[in-house]
């Protein structure tokens, strides 16, 4: 996730964010809550406790950790009134949104809710992480550019950050495109995004004007959207302009978004439009970074604004995941062509 403009103002009604672990009212019966994210540039990811029937419907989880489950059960006892947990809805499959899920539905007995390609994928990344780097994987990269020394590093730490997904339960309650909820006696209307990730679910409540968007809109960040070693022929980037059109669609302009990182805003339509500007100035200045033959990884100075390194492997897997985002989408629209060398790397550049 980095920076990006916005082409309307965007107005932020609910001021400063409340403390880590503690509540704010955002409107009637929903509550923001703000846990920490220990290790990441993002500082913070927003949550949210929507009232339902005498208890409350938890929306994103937070990064498991003995910190925010500390949070989590000051909360349970203290803020949320010790009121019961009906279930738990996750947005994604990312570790800041599903870390506490499975710890939170074994501490309350509520069930998770989740769209079933995230669950799916959630689990099928949760069974990954306890083995080694595929082959598959290191080719991935090495098609990226990558040398071997990191490649070298990323299977020596892989796995290492399986620690901030709490187990998931073993069955879960599937939500879907178009589906309405009843939460707290109001209908909320589940509209799914992708390329961020598979099968991301935002909620739309219209009694309210309530969007909760997790990460498919963010106010000050784009979020990542990458091309996975798991599946290195897909098109994210024309799933994610899709989806910021969809939103755009189907959800009003005057909405107030509740995202899952910065603060809560309106301007909902300029800030889509500003996302997909920001993304066709990318594909304008790639194109023409590609009048000669690039790597994946010599394209990075023409999509992000800041240097990348792979001495930063963490961002390094990200800006890789990314640039092959776009040069994929270019690819597949036939505006560049790729050619394999012979030790397996990727160079495109103009036909």
């Amino acid at each position: 996730m980095e920076a990006s403009d916005t082409i309307d103002e965007l107005v932020y009604p609910c001021g400063d964010p409340p403390d880590s672990g503690s509540i704010r009212a955002v409107a009637p019966g929903v509550m923001w809550i703000r846990m920490r994210l220990s290790g990441s540039s993002l500082g913070a990811i927003n949550l949210w406790a929507l009232e339902d029937r005498g208890g409350w419907t938890l929306v994103d989880t937070g990064i498991h950790t003995p910190g925010v489950a500390r949070d989590w059960e000051t909360l349970l006892s203290g803020p949320l009134g010790g009121r019961p947990v009906r279930r738990v809805l996750v947005t994604h499959l990312h570790a800041d949104h599903v870390g506490m899920a499975g710890w939170l539905t074994r501490r309350t007995g509520a069930r998770l809710w989740m769209t079933r390609l995230e669950y799916l994928s959630a689990q099928a990344s949760a069974n990954a992480g306890t083995s080694t780097l595929s082959m598959e994987a290191m080719a991935f990269y090495r098609r990226a550019g990558w040398g071997a020394d990191a490649i070298a590093a990323h299977a020596a730490s892989y796995g290492r950050n399986q620690s901030l997904v709490f187990p998931l339960p073993g069955s879960f309650r599937r939500i879907s495109d178009d589906e309405t909820l009843s939460i707290g006696g109001r209908p909320w209307r589940v509209v799914v995004g992708s390329g961020h990730c598979p099968e991301h679910a935002c909620l739309f409540c219209d009694g309210l004007n309530l969007l909760i968007s997790g990460d498919q809109v963010l106010p000050r960040i784009s979020s990542n959207v990458s091309v996975q070693p798991s599946e290195p022929e897909a098109d994210p980037l024309a799933e994610w302009l899709a989806s910021l059109r969809k939103l755009r669609r189907e959800v009003p302009r005057d909405v107030l978004v509740l995202p899952a990182h910065n603060e809560p805003f309106s301007g909902l339509h300029g800030r889509l439009a500003a996302l997909e500007a920001g993304i066709q100035r990318k594909l304008d200045t790639l194109r023409r970074a590609l009048m000669a033959p690039r790597r994946a990884v010599d394209v990075f100075a023409a999509l992000f604004s800041a240097p990348v390194s792979p001495d930063e492997l963490s961002r390094y897997c990200l800006a890789t995941g990314e640039a092959m985002a776009y040069l994929s989408y270019l690819l597949y629209r036939g505006e560049i062509a790729a050619q394999e060398d012979a030790d397996g790397v990727a160079w495109y550049r103009e036909p």
